[in-house]
């Protein structure tokens, strides 16, 4: 076979193959990238180097795990729909098990002294992992001065003056839009020649996709609203995280302040301190690590279960979640794949995407700040001055086996090196440790 001669493999094959990509996609989008490219590309050839980079560059422009929505443009690319279904499901059906078995274990065992004892410790080791994903973002994103200003406005729009999530990130989008147009070099933008041509009838095709998943999408929040009513948890679950599905660009980290904080102190589904577990335990299971939704889902549920058992109420919420989660990615990928090339070269568009992940920058930094004042102090204050926000911790409630672990899980990561499992894995022993000590 020649290198550059791609191979179209049996609609069989496929199947086994996105099975095995779904157990082993551990360590977040860029693991789950890599571990792809080796298996499809370098390995078995089903698309090209160009082909691939192609799609991740498309996969970035759309709101959503980019690597979940990856693996379902390769299945579409190979087998029409059917085939980005398989790639698409089995890439998150794997972790969408594991999640909802520990979210189960979690809401039945969170008292009991041992086991918060083990979540201190992967509470502080979350600690680090957010300033790891925030310098990484930062290195590769901030190259430009005016990208770096963006990240500070976010930053502050964010944590200072408490403006809406989807505000920043969209307003973020539009700057760049604009900016591209008169100063590309400002976002360090090259040019990528004309456009190619459209093959077929691609807005047919776009319009039956986006009518077809749209209902799919909703459906099953129609059918609560029915049942339910609007004042049930599974209804206010499911428009938020059909909300956030739309506004989640620039990966997990960026979306997960917005969600930790409305989740935490808008709905009350959660503390900020099993917040934090739930982004512990998604990092250690395979599938995209906005999978944590489905940990908040099922605890919102589990925790107001009327007409249900607390436990049929969890399931009811988790499922909900991961499908008002996933169901969009389908959306987007079978509307705009037919688009992918022409889309690449819209500089206005590569414009918009660039300050946005600029801005995400912001956002993480807001996320990390937000979950080292909430994991380390038991009571935090705020404080408006007019406009602003301030917080205020309480010294007196300061833990210090948290900020004894976190710091220990710093070192684990940046001076040490190890893998993300083996400092979750020292960080929990670590605070079971600290808990019999007393």
């Amino acid at each position: 076979m020649e290198h550059d001669t791609p191979y179209h493999p049996p609609f069989s094959e496929l199947v086994r193959v996105c099975a095995r990509i779904g157990f082993l996609s551990f360590g977040g989008p860029a693991g789950q990238i890599a571990l792809m490219h080796r298996e499809l590309v370098d390995e078995r050839r089903w698309v090209s180097e160009a082909q691939y980079l192609h799609a991740l560059n498309f996969c970035h422009l759309l709101p959503g795990p980019e690597a979940q929505q990856l693996a379902t443009w390769i299945g579409w690319k190979l087998h029409g729909v059917r085939g980005g279904l398989v790639a698409g499901l089995l890439f998150v059906l794997p972790g969408a098990l594991v999640i909802l078995a520990l979210s189960m274990l979690y809401a039945s065992a969170a008292k009991l002294g041992w086991f918060a004892a083990l979540f201190l410790g992967i509470k502080a080791a979350v600690l680090a992992v957010v300033v790891q994903a925030l310098l990484r973002i930062a290195g590769r994103a901030l190259n430009t001065r005016f990208k770096k200003a963006l990240s500070v406005v976010a930053f502050v729009a964010l944590f200072v003056f408490d403006l809406p999530f989807p505000l920043v990130v969209l307003g973020a989008g539009a700057i760049g839009m604009a900016v591209a147009r008169v100063r590309p070099d400002w976002l360090a933008l090259k040019d990528k020649g004309p456009a190619p041509a459209i093959q077929g009838r691609p807005w047919r095709t776009s319009a039956k996709a986006v009518l077809a998943w749209g209902a799919i999408w909703a459906l099953p929040l129609a059918l609560v609203f029915v049942w339910l009513g609007s004042d049930h948890v599974l209804w206010r679950v499911g428009v938020f995280f059909s909300q956030l599905a739309v506004v989640t660009f620039g990966g997990a980290y960026s979306v997960l302040a917005y969600m930790a904080q409305e989740a935490v102190q808008s709905h009350h589904w959660l503390s900020a301190g099993e917040m934090a577990d739930g982004l512990g335990l998604a990092e250690t299971t395979p599938g995209p690590l906005i999978m944590v939704t489905q940990f908040v889902g099922y605890l919102a549920a589990f925790r107001a279960p009327a007409p249900f058992t607390p436990m049929v109420a969890g399931i009811l919420g988790a499922g909900l979640t991961t499908w008002v989660t996933f169901a969009p990615c389908f959306l987007w990928i079978f509307a705009f794949a037919p688009w992918i090339e022409r889309l690449e070269h819209a500089r206005t568009l590569s414009g918009g995407l660039s300050a946005l992940t600029s801005a995400v920058v912001g956002v993480i930094a807001n996320l990390s700040v937000w979950f080292t004042l909430h994991v380390l102090f038991a009571r935090v204050n705020e404080v408006r001055v007019g406009p602003a926000r301030l917080y205020d911790p309480v010294w007196s409630t300061l833990d210090w086996r948290a900020a004894v672990l976190a710091i220990l899980a710093a070192a684990l990561l940046f001076v040490a090196r190890l893998n993300l499992i083996a400092v979750l894995a020292i960080s929990a022993a670590g605070g079971l440790i600290l808990s019999v000590l007393g």
